[in-house]
C-alpha cells in the first residue's frame, strides 16, 4: 500500500537534490551564533569537526541532526541537506548577503530558500520569545520592564488607559510566525494561549490551567500578575475590561487582532460604565519591537488532487452554494488553514503548519486569492482554476472596501466568527456583514475518503518510528546511558525523518521526565533539560506531517519500578480513554456531552485535568483545527461530532512538581453498527488511528472491566498487525513491539 501510494504524492525532500558532503565550512563571522543542520548524525559529526573554532555547544536538533554554535547571541540557521538551497538568517531579522562557501554552499536569505523540512519547524533561538514553538519552555525570564514602559508611553500619545494584546495574529492562528508573536514578546511567556492587558499601572496576562506553571516560571513578577482563568474569582480579560477597569475607560487593540464577534460583545459590556474599545489599526507592540522578525514567505506547492481527494473548484462550487443558501453575496476566508485547504495548496509560512500568508474572497461571480507574488510558483498558478484571480496580499483591505461599497441594499458578505474587526470595518461596518460559523472550516472538518486512507496509512508508518525510539530509549535507560529530554526528541525525529512522505514536525515534541510531565505544554531546553529518569515517569507527546496524513500522539512509559500512585493514576487516564473510544452516542452529540466519559474514572478518586479532552486535526494542515472538540467549555457544546471528522482522544493527570500522565491517540468519528436505531438518528462511534502500544505494567488490572480489558487486548492485536511488517528491517524494534502488544491484562 505504501509503495502504490509513492507515485502519487509529491516527493520526499531528500529526493530533489542529493545531499552535500561538506569538508569544512566558512561562515560570514565567528562572532555569532548558528545552528548547522545536517541530516545524519555523521554529517553532523563533520560538521562538529569542521568547527571546533567556533563552537561551544554541540548538539542534536529536534528536526535533524545539528549543531548549536553560541557565542556572541546572534543565530542563525544553516542548512547542508538535503535541499538545493541553504540560508543564513540572523534572529534578529535582518539578512547577510548572499556567499557561497568553501563547502559549495551559499548562505541566502529566506527568498531563496526551497521547500524543505525545516520550514515546518522552527530554529532554535536564544531569545526567549523565539522559543514560541507551540507552546515551548523558553530559558529563563525575561526581563520585559522597559518594553512595557515603552508600550505606556505609546498608549499615553494614542490616549487610551488600556492595550490588549492576544496571542494570535490577523489570520486567527493559534500558531503564529515569528513575527506575530507580539504577546509572547511582550511579557515573556511563550505559551500558546493567553492574553495580555496593559493598562497605566498594572500588567496582566491571563492565561488556561495548561500554563499556570510555564506562566509562572516566565513572567517578571515585579511587571507582570498572572491571571490564572478557571479559577474561583478569576475574571477573563474581557470581564476585567468591563468590570475592574474605571468608567469611561478607553481600551486600545490592534483592530486586526480581535474578531468582530467578539468586539461586538465587548463594546457592549463597556459601554455600560461609558467606557469604549478603541480600534487602533497601528499596533502598538511592533511600534516598541525594535528587533521584530521579518514576515516569512515562502514558496508555495500544490497539494495533488489525489491526496486531497477533492478539486479545489468543487470546494468553491459547494462553497458557493452555502452562501446562496444565505442570501449573502460572499464569503471572506480568513484564517490560513482555510486558504490552503479550499485551493488544495500548501506553504511553509508557519513552524509545523504548512500554510501560507493569505486570505481568500469568494464572491458569486469571482474568486480572489490574496497571496504575495513572490510566493508563487508557475505550478501553484497553473493548478488554480480560471475563475481564481491573484491578488496582492497588501491589497485584501482595500478590495473589501470597494467590495463592501459597492454592495446592493440588503446584500452582505458573510465572515466566520473567527474574522477580524478589521475585516468588518474594510467592509463597511457590521450592517455591511452576517457573522456565521465558518462555512469553510465546517467543510474542511468532514474528511473525504481519500484523506481518511492517508490518515490511516500515515498513522501506521508513525506507529513505526515510535516503536523504534522507545525501543532504543528502552535499551539505552536500562543499560545505564544518559539521555537528555531533548536528545530523546532528537532521536525520535531522525526515525520520522526516514519514514516515507514526512514533511516536518507537526509541533514541538513534549519529551518530559519527573516533573517536566507536570507541565502540559513543556518542551526540553537542550542546554539544561535533565536525563530522562529510570526511576521516573516519562511523558512523550509528539507529532508529525506527512504528504498524506497529520499525527499527533501521546504516550507516557516508566522504565523503572513504577509507584502504586503511578500506576493508579496511570489506569484511571486509560480507562477514560478506553470510555471515549469505545463511546457510542446519537448524532447531533457534541464533545462537551461526551467529556464526562474521560473523567469520570479520575473524578471518582477525586482527580482531574485542565485542558481539553480533544482537539479536531487537519489533513496535513494544522494539528489543532476546528470547531470539532471534546471538552467543557461552552465552544465544545455548538459543534456536534460528525461522520468522517477527525478528533484526539488525551484525558491524563498531572502531579504537579512531581510527574504527568497522558494517553493521547486519534480517532475517526465513523457510523456505530447498532441493534435498535430509535428516532431514526443514527448512532456513531470512533475509530482509533495512532498505532502504538500502552504500556501494560503501568496498568491495574482490579480498575478495568472486562470489556477494557478486551479492548487493550483487541488493540495491541491490532498495533502488531499493522506495524510489525514495516520493522523487519530493526529486530530491536520489532521484539520490543512484540513484547508490548503480547502482555495481556
Amino acid at each position: 500500500m505504501i509503495e502504490a501510494q509513492r507515485a502519487t504524492l509529491p516527493p520526499h525532500p531528500s529526493s530533489l537534490t542529493p545531499p552535500i558532503k561538506p569538508t569544512s565550512v566558512a561562515l560570514p563571522s565567528a562572532r555569532s551564533s548558528y545552528m548547522l543542520i545536517a541530516p545524519t548524525p555523521t554529517l553532523a559529526a563533520t560538521c562538529k569537526s569542521s568547527l571546533p573554532p567556533l563552537a561551544t555547544r554541540i548538539t542534536a536538533a529536534r528536526h535533524f541532526r545539528a549543531s548549536y554554535l553560541h557565542t556572541s547571541g546572534l543565530q542563525a540557521l544553516c542548512t547542508l541537506s538535503p535541499l538545493p538551497f541553504s540560508s543564513l538568517v540572523p534572529s534578529h531579522g535582518s539578512l547577510l548577503q548572499s556567499a557561497p562557501n568553501q563547502s559549495g554552499l551559499r548562505f541566502s536569505g529566506p527568498q531563496q530558500h526551497a521547500f524543505g523540512l525545516q520550514h515546518l519547524t522552527r530554529p532554535a533561538s536564544t531569545s526567549s520569545t523565539s522559543a514560541a514553538t507551540m507552546g515551548a519552555i523558553a530559558t529563563g525570564r525575561v526581563d520585559t520592564t522597559q518594553r512595557v514602559q515603552a508600550l505606556r508611553e505609546l498608549m499615553a500619545k494614542h490616549g487610551v488607559d488600556a492595550y490588549v494584546i492576544p496571542s494570535g495574529d490577523e489570520h486567527a492562528s493559534e500558531y503564529p510566525a515569528e513575527s506575530d508573536l507580539r504577546r509572547g514578546y511582550i511579557t515573556g511567556f511563550t505559551g500558546s494561549a493567553g492574553s495580555a492587558v496593559v493598562t497605566t499601572s498594572k500588567a496582566l496576562l491571563f492565561t488556561d490551567g495548561r500554563y499556570f506553571l510555564q506562566a509562572g516560571q516566565q513572567l517578571e513578577p515585579s511587571v507582570w500578575t498572572l491571571m490564572k482563568q478557571g479559577e474561583p474569582n478569576v475574571p477573563t480579560w474581557q470581564e476585567y475590561l468591563s468590570k475592574d477597569l474605571p468608567a469611561n475607560s478607553k481600551i486600545g487593540m490592534d483592530a486586526s487582532l480581535i474578531s468582530a464577534d467578539d468586539a461586538k460583545d465587548i463594546t457592549a459590556e463597556l459601554s455600560k460604565k461609558g467606557s469604549s474599545l478603541v480600534s487602533i489599526r497601528e499596533n502598538l507592540v511592533d511600534n516598541v519591537w525594535s528587533d521584530r522578525p521579518t514576515r516569512p514567505g515562502q514558496p508555495i506547492f500544490v497539494l495533488d488532487e489525489k491526496v486531497a481527494g477533492r478539486s479545489s473548484s468543487d470546494k468553491i462550487r459547494e462553497l458557493r452554494d452555502e452562501i446562496k443558501k444565505k442570501s449573502a453575496h460572499g464569503f471572506v476566508a480568513n484564517m490560513l488553514d482555510e486558504t490552503a485547504w479550499l485551493f488544495n495548496l500548501r506553504g511553509t509560512d508557519v513552524p509545523y503548519n504548512p500554510v501560507f500568508f493569505s486570505f481568500a474572497l469568494v464572491l458569486l461571480d469571482k474568486v480572489l486569492l490574496y497571496v504575495n507574488d513572490s510566493q508563487l510558483t508557475d505550478e501553484v498558478k497553473a493548478s488554480l482554476s480560471s475563475e481564481v484571480t491573484l491578488r496582492p496580499y497588501a491589497e485584501f483591505y482595500n478590495d473589501l472596501h470597494s467590495v463592501g461599497a459597492e454592495l446592493g441594499e440588503g446584500n452582505k458578505i458573510l465572515i466566520g466568527k473567527s474574522a477580524s474587526l478589521a475585516v468588518q470595518e474594510a467592509l463597511g461596518g457590521a450592517a455591511k456583514v452576517e457573522i456565521v460559523r465558518s462555512i469553510v472550516g465546517d467543510q474542511k472538518s468532514i474528511k473525504n475518503d481519500v484523506e481518511l486512507d492517508g490518515f490511516r496509512q500515515s498513522h501506521i508508518r508513525d506507529g513505526a518510528a515510535l516503536c523504534q525510539y522507545f525501543a532504543w530509549l528502552e535499551e539505552q535507560l536500562i543499560a545505564g546511558k544518559k539521555v537528555t529530554e531533548s536528545e530523546g526528541a532528537d532521536k525520535l525525529s531522525e526515525y520520522r525523518q526516514s519514514l516515507d512522505h514526512f514533511r516536518g514536525e507537526s509541533f514541538t515534541t513534549i519529551s518530559s521526565t519527573g516533573s517536566n510531565g507536570a507541565i502540559i505544554h513543556y518542551s526540553p531546553d537542550p542546554s539544561s533539560c535533565p536525563a530522562i529518569d529510570v526511576n521516573e515517569i516519562y511523558l512523550c507527546d509528539s507529532g508529525a506531517q506527512f504528504t498524506d496524513g497529520t499525527t499527533d500522539v501521546t504516550r507516557t512509559w516508566h522504565f523503572g519500578e513504577p509507584k502504586a500512585e503511578h500506576i493508579r493514576a496511570f489506569t484511571r487516564v486509560l480507562q477514560g480513554h478506553i470510555a471515549i473510544d469505545r463511546a457510542v452516542f446519537p448524532k447531533g452529540t457534541t464533545g462537551y456531552l461526551l467529556d464526562v466519559l474521560a473523567r469520570r474514572a479520575l473524578w471518582e478518586d477525586g482527580l482531574d485535568y485542565r485542558h481539553g479532552t480533544g482537539h479536531g486535526v487537519g489533513h496535513f494542515l494544522n494539528v489543532h483545527e476546528g470547531p470539532q472538540g471534546i471538552g467543557t467549555r461552552a465552544v465544545f457544546n455548538e459543534t456536534s461530532l460528525k461522520e468522517n471528522m477527525v478528533v484526539s482522544n488525551e484525558p491524563g493527570y498531572y502531579e504537579d512538581g512531581k510527574w504527568g500522565i497522558r494517553i493521547e491517540n486519534l480517532v475517526i468519528v465513523r457510523p456505530a453498527k447498532t441493534p435498535n436505531n430509535f428516532g431514526s438518528k443514527g448512532y456513531l462511534t470512533f475509530e482509533h488511528l495512532t498505532m502504538c502500544p500502552i504500556q501494560v505494567s503501568l496498568v491495574d488490572p482490579t480498575l478495568l472491566t472486562q470489556d477494557d480489558k478486551n479492548w487493550l487486548n483487541s488493540y495491541h492485536d491490532e498495533v502488531q498487525a499493522k506495524v510489525g511488517p514495516l520493522l523487519q528491517n530493526d529486530q530491536r524494534a520489532l521484539a520490543w513491539l512484540k513484547k508490548q502488544c503480547s502482555a495481556r491484562v
